[in-house]
């Protein structure tokens, strides 16, 4: 209990209890608001019309009234797609052909052309379903009203033409929303390098202090400091996450007094991580080098901004020993998917698992270096 007090005394004298609270506060709030409207649902679109037809006309405005595409501007003759996207004022140009409502009333077919920019890709997320679902459905109308004209009835004709229909629903993020995914992703991120750095110094700088080996070399003194961070680090994230779901709208089902449970864990997980890498390091100042061990691998190999499917299996095996691997599967399925915790055992396992192993390492360490001369050490420091 000394320890622990000594720490609580470490905390209150400096300025970290109100950077873990203030920081992820403001990152949720801006990155919040700047993304509570993320979706792009009228990309700006150029359409070079060399018809001038009433047909061209009218699928003019089917693309126009789609909620995913907004015409710009149309233009009566052919022009080369780097002029018409060099200024970013549109994201994709639709050809229409010459001769196309004659080719339609003969019953000939046509090509449509579409350039697309793709030096952003998320831009055209809604257009490519967009445009194919106006020619499937032009497609299924021209071919309905030719074979009513023959005799057939309405209902005969559609089964003849689309016998099948697709039906699909995006369950848990059905707008596509940053909120869960990049924004939250920012926010953990936050709260990990302010925990990591806090608690991966409490090791070199109880030695600069002369108290690390002084109440004896079990790991528990040690684990008993990274309490205050754990608990702080947990409810920082907590509020964090209530933030965004007011301010961006974040799907968050999971009960607060339910989730705490893997947030206590992911949180006592990342400390004994960082206390563990951050245990060797001479010099406080240079902890935060160590901690990016720990940074650069949970925001690129966790799922932040790309799932981690994505990546090759020694790649994904790498993710595991990243506790915020394991938050951010039990973020996806407790707090989006509305999952029970019992349905996450090995992600709590887990993290207890990192837990015992970096409390054994910590201990390891512990005894080597109470079995080494004090003036070793001395030397060692300078």
């Amino acid at each position: 209990m000394k320890s622990l007090a000594d720490e609580w005394k470490h905390i209150r004298g400096s300025k970290w209890i109100i950077i873990i609270f203030a920081a992820p506060l403001i990152a949720a709030v801006f990155f919040g608001l700047m993304f509570s409207q993320n979706q792009l649902s009228e990309t700006p679109v150029v359409v070079v019309d060399e018809d001038h037809s009433s047909y061209s006309r009218q699928l003019i405005e089917e693309i126009n009234a789609s909620q995913y595409m907004k015409v710009t501007n149309v233009f009566p003759n052919r022009l080369s797609p780097d002029t018409l996207l060099a200024n970013e004022k549109a994201v994709a140009v639709i050809f229409l052909p010459d001769g196309l409502e004659q080719r339609k009333d003969k019953g000939l077919p046509s090509s449509i052309g579409i350039w697309m920019d793709n030096t952003m890709p998320s831009s055209l997320s809604g257009i490519r379903p967009a445009i194919q679902e106006i020619i499937t459905t032009e497609n299924m109308t021209l071919a309905v009203s030719r074979l009513t004209q023959t005799g057939m009835d309405i209902e005969s004709a559609k089964a003849l033409v689309s016998p099948l229909s697709q039906v699909q629903r995006m369950l848990y993020n059905p707008n596509s929303s940053y909120i869960g995914t990049m924004v939250i992703g920012f926010v953990n991120i936050i709260i990990l390098m302010l925990t990591t750095g806090a608690a991966g110094a409490i090791a070199p700088r109880l030695r600069q202090e002369g108290k690390l080996l002084s109440a004896g070399t079990s790991p528990f003194l040690l684990w008993i400091r990274a309490l205050p961070y754990v608990i702080l680090s947990t409810c920082s994230s907590l509020l964090s996450y209530g933030m965004l779901k007011q301010v961006g709208n974040m799907r968050f089902e999971a009960a607060p007094y339910i989730f705490i449970v893997p947030l206590l864990l992911y949180t006592m997980a990342l400390c004994m991580l960082a206390m563990l890498l951050g245990y060797s390091v001479r010099n406080v100042s240079r902890i935060g080098a160590r901690m990016s061990l720990i940074l650069y691998p949970s925001f690129l190999l966790t799922g932040i901004q790309l799932t981690p499917l994505a990546f090759p299996t020694f790649f994904q095996v790498t993710a595991w020993a990243m506790p915020m691997n394991w938050l951010n599967r039990m973020i996806r399925g407790m707090a989006f998917r509305h999952g029970e915790l019992t349905f996450y055992s090995v992600e709590l396992g887990a993290c207890i698992l990192i837990i015992g192993l970096a409390s054994l390492g910590i201990g390891l360490f512990l005894r080597r270096e109470s079995q080494v001369p004090t003036s070793t050490l001395e030397a060692k420091a300078v």
